[in-house]
């Protein structure tokens, strides 16, 4: 039977607390961040992810099996706290919420702590603005499945609640380091793994280069692109056609239509 003090008050210490965590600086304080809605907690403790508080509504409830997952996450050691709908829409995120919200440790690999495939497959993102891009980068990546993302002088954060929510419960699965450019660079090069950087300054189509073999695909930011030091240090400069308009493509789209490129190409 599932046990949870139950909070009405707006005023609630938690309360107060889950609204504050949506800042950056309220989040790394704490080592915390809010995985919010059926699919993101079910998929961090499919991943052994076990959250250390879960909130929830049953008025907010969209009937997928709730209950279950609730048990499951407080017979693994998560403590339950139930909200009144008013309390549960304060601290929601999203605008339509599903009654479920877990307070999850945040965790900090190192590229020592990455696991390669052989050829390695790997995706580095440099300098990523929206945190929302991030995350679907990182659906992306899992859908490609690279070895792990690796974010460069990162911009955002990965525990951002739209990264968190627009990866859909991917986070938990994808390992994702942040490390600054130079470490990736001596890193890579000391692995043996080549980098194909995308840009528009080259002539060389992504559909013309060879992406098999020990890869790194290097994407650059929303505004600027690569940064210099990237360009002079990769191996192989990559362009995706543009034939409107338009001078340039989402980074999250452009990066999923480089990955699976080399998806192709890599059988």
């Amino acid at each position: 039977m599932i046990e949870a003090e139950h909070i009405t008050s707006l005023q609630n210490p938690r309360v107060k607390n889950l609204v504050k965590l949506r800042d950056r600086r309220a989040r790394n304080q704490q080592g915390v961040f809010i995985a919010e809605g059926y699919r993101a907690i079910s998929r961090a403790l499919e991943k052994d992810v076990v959250p250390q508080e879960v909130y929830f509504c049953t008025d907010c409830f969209l009937g997928e099996n709730e209950d279950a997952l609730l048990a499951q996450a407080q017979a693994r050691g998560a403590t339950l706290f139930e909200l009144s709908k008013h309390a549960f829409e304060k601290v929601a995120y999203r605008d339509r919420p599903e009654g479920l919200l877990a307070v999850i440790e945040q965790w900090n690999y190192t590229l020592d702590d990455l696991k390669l495939s052989s050829p390695p497959f790997l995706l580095i993102v440099e300098s990523i603005e929206k945190p929302g891009n991030l995350g679907t980068i990182l659906r992306s990546a899992d859908a490609a499945g690279v070895d792990a993302v690796i974010c460069c002088d990162s911009v955002t954060d990965l525990f951002n609640p739209n990264a968190v929510r627009s990866s859909t419960g991917v986070l938990f699965s994808m390992p994702t380091v942040s490390a600054s450019t130079d470490e990736v660079i001596e890193w890579i090069r000391a692995k043996g793994i080549r980098t194909a950087a995308t840009t528009p300054h080259t002539n060389v189509l992504y559909t013309d280069t060879d992406l098999r073999g020990p890869l790194a695909i290097v994407m650059g930011s929303e505004q600027f692109g690569l940064s210099e030091k990237w360009l002079n240090n990769c191996d192989t400069k990559v362009l995706i056609p543009m034939a409107g308009q338009a001078d340039s493509l989402n980074v999250a789209m452009a990066t999923l239509i480089t990955l699976f490129e080399a998806v192709r190409q890599r059988g």
